[in-house]
């Protein structure tokens, strides 16, 4: 059974940092298709980054390229979002995907409030 959990969300001044980490179980994640998706109260649930492949293509909204970053952890089995330089608008539940064999997982999902 594959299962991810999301881990790392919590408050943070606008300009700071937090890293996100979504760690999987029940299948190697290093060779998957992985996403970063996040949500604001409101809005619809929006792509930030994306991971692909043995070379570990990456792709970002545009709203975030520049600041954000999406890697591999291949020792702990996960992907990681590194945040810097956060914005108010970057608040928001962030939740990682992963697709593999025609099926989407979703984890649980971890906030991140960028506040003053």
């Amino acid at each position: 059974q594959v299962q991810l959990a999301e881990s790392g969300g919590g408050l943070v001044q606008p300009g700071g940092s937090l890293t996100l980490s979504c760690a999987a179980s029940g299948l190697n994640i290093s060779t998957k298709f992985v996403s970063w998706f996040r949500q604001a109260p409101g809005n619809q649930r929006e792509l930030v980054a994306t991971i692909s492949g043995a070379a570990g293509r990456t792709n970002y909204a545009t709203s975030v390229e520049g600041r954000f970053t999406i890697s591999r952890d291949i020792a702990k089995n996960a992907v990681n979002l590194q945040m810097n330089s956060l914005e108010f608008d970057d608040t928001a539940v962030y939740y990682c995907n992963l697709y593999s064999d025609h099926q989407d997982y979703w984890g649980q999902g971890t906030q991140v409030t960028v506040s003053s």
